[in-house]
Parts: structure tokens; C-alpha cells; sequence
């Protein structure tokens, strides 16, 4: 079926979360594993298109069995696979995930190194990605060449054909070669997106400062920057734009696993922005994009795995209407 609304571009890493059948536990402990697709962007982009949104994924995956497994998981949630690419020397990549008892997790990654990290610039498909109303990107695919070439080739690439950069830093530190680096690399795009998302853990690492306040978060603001959220979990979220800012509560749900949430969380402003982006200032639209977006990332946590937790539109509005 052929998707009027505008295109929303994702771009990153698409790997297979191996989560233990129980909670609660470590790796080692673990009876047994569940496998869970995901990455951030793949995320993101699945969250788009669940809600009614059109979506593509632009990444590499292995040419082995789970890297095949992925592209098809992308397919039946109707995002478009025109840009991936698949590495015939590289396997997809892995991540084993704890979940410990309160629903936060803890990470080991199988990345030495996954296809994802072999893109190469001259491998995009640029015509895809200036197709795009919005291209969004995190910062894994920042770590090493020839992926960070290839990423900062593709904003470029999207910028110039008039795209709304959306920017997820998605810190994963066990990726990175020292907290300082990825201190240095996330900021080091900081100044081109237009929409910055960032966790309280993530903005209390980037500023140094463990206060997650208006002082603190606008110190992360640059000048062409439209519009800065800062997600809080349970506690709702807080936005900054030019003009105002302010909070937004959170729904309140048994959690069970916060894998996705914020990924949910912007796919769902993304969809409600990508046709209207006169939204970001406006203030009582904002908010109930917002509120839309809270209620999406909660519902996400009261499954486990982030793609199967995915809501969509009557789901979350179905929350809002409920609270």
C-alpha cells in the first residue's frame, strides 16, 4: 500500500538482542536466551511505520542468516529496505542483554567487527535519503571508519536536499573505546541536527554535571537547534525550543522492560512532525505530540523486546484516554 505522508529516513544499526528467559539475572546465570531484533534506528523506524508513519532503514547487516531474518522484520512492519546493504564478510551484529529486576538492562556486544560498521559512503543510496522530510541517526555508527564516514556523508547529503535532522545519541558506553571519545564523537555532530533527544543519564554524561535541570539540559542548546527533549524515564520528559519550555508527565505502567522506549518515544514524534513541522512552535501542539509520544514509549516497557512492544496509534490514544 503506498504511504502518502512524508518519508522518514533511519540510519544506523540493526542487531539481535539475546535476552535471558529470566529476570533478574546475569549473562552467566542465564538458563537460556530469546532472540530480539533491534538497534536503535531500526527501532525508530519500526515505531514509525507501526503508527501509521512511512519509514525506511538505511544500514548494513551480515549476508548470513540473522542478518536476512532482520531485513524481513523490517519488511513485514512495512519499512523500506531500498537502503540496506548486506556484507558478505561480516557477520550482523549481537548484543546479550540483562535485564535486571527493576526493567534497566546491561549490555555485551558481539561487534568485531558487524557489518553495520562496514558502510561504506559510496555504498548509500542517496536517492533514498534525499527523498527524505526527516532523517534520523543516533551515534554508534559514529564509533569507527568507514561507518562514520558513510554517516556523516548521508547527513550531509540529507541536509542539502532539505531534510529535518533528528538526532538520538543512544549512548551505548561498552562500545566505545573510552568514555571521553564518546563524549567527543556524540558531540562532535552536535551543531547540525535540528531535533535533539537525549535520556537523563545521557545528559548528565555529556554535560558532567549529575543535575538534570533547565540550567544544566540548556546548556547542551546550539543555535540551530528547533527543538530539545529530555526524556525522564517515569518521570515524562522536558522540552526546549527558541521561544519556551516546559514538562510533560508520564503514564503510569507496570514496566516490565524499558528496551525501546525511548526509541518508541521518537518514533511517535517524529510521525506527528514530519508533515507539520510549524508544530515545534507551537506550544499546546507540542505538548500533546508530547503526551502522544509519553504514552507510547510507557506502553513499550509493559512488553518484553522493543519491537513487539511497538504501539500503535489506537493503543496509545486508547492510554491517553484511559489516565
Amino acid at each position: 500500500m503506498a504511504n502518502d505522508k512524508g518519508l522518514i529516513v533511519s540510519f544506523g544499526e540493526m542487531l539481535i538482542d539475546f535476552v535471558p528467559t529470566a529476570s533478574g539475572v546475569s549473562l552467566a546465570e542465564a538458563p537460556g536466551f530469546l532472540k530480539a531484533p533491534g538497534g536503535a534506528p531500526a527501532n525508530v523506524a519500526i515505531a514509525v511505520a507501526r503508527l501509521g508513519g512511512h519509514a525506511a532503514f538505511v544500514g548494513k547487516l551480515g549476508d548470513d542468516e540473522f542478518g536476512h531474518m532482520l531485513a524481513g522484520i523490517l519488511k513485514e512492519n512495512d519499512v523500506s529496505g531500498e537502503g540496506i546493504l548486506f556484507d558478505q564478510g561480516a557477520r550482523t551484529a549481537l548484543a546479550f542483554v540483562t535485564l535486571r529486576a527493576d526493567g534497566e538492562r546491561e549490555f555485551m556486544f558481539y561487534r568485531n567487527p558487524s557489518a553495520d560498521m562496514l558502510l561504506k559512503p559510496e555504498e548509500l543510496n542517496f536517492e533514498l535519503i534525499r527523498s527524505a522530510k526527516v532523517f534520523h541517526y543516533g551515534s554508534i555508527s559514529l564509533i569507527v571508519e568507514p561507518c562514520r564516514s558513510a554517516h556523516l556523508k548521508a547527513m550531509e547529503v540529507a541536509k542539502e536536499a532539505g531534510a529535518l535532522l533528528s538526532y538520538d545519541p543512544n549512548l551505548r558506553l561498552p562500545l566505545w573505546p573510552s568514555p571521553e571519545e564518546a563524549r567527543e564523537q556524540i558531540m562532535s555532530i552536535w551543531e547540525k541536527a535540528d531535533v535533539i533527544k537525549v535520556s537523563d543519564v545521557e545528559l548528565e554524561f555529556l554535560t558532567g554535571n549529575p543535575k538534570i535541570d533547565d540550567e544544566n539540559a540548556l546548556t547542551l542548546w546550539h543555535s540551530n537547534l528547533k527543538l530539545l527533549l529530555v526524556t525522564l524515564g517515569e518521570h515524562g520528559c522536558r522540552y526546549y525550543t527558541k521561544n519556551f519550555r516546559g514538562c510533560v508527565e508520564a503514564f503510569h505502567v507496570n514496566a516490565v522492560d524499558t528496551t525501546g522506549a525511548g526509541d518508541s518515544f521518537v518514533g511517535a514524534l517524529l510521525a506527528k512532525i514530519v508533515d507539520d513541522q510549524s508544530i515545534v512552535d507551537d506550544e499546546p501542539r507540542l505538548r500533546e505530540v508530547l503526551k502522544f509520544a509519553n504514552a507510547c514509549g510507557a506502553i513499550t516497557t509493559t512488553k518484553k523486546g522493543a519491537i513487539p512492544a511497538l504501539p500503535n496509534e489506537s493503543e496509545a490514544l486508547a492510554l491517553i484516554k484511559g489516565a
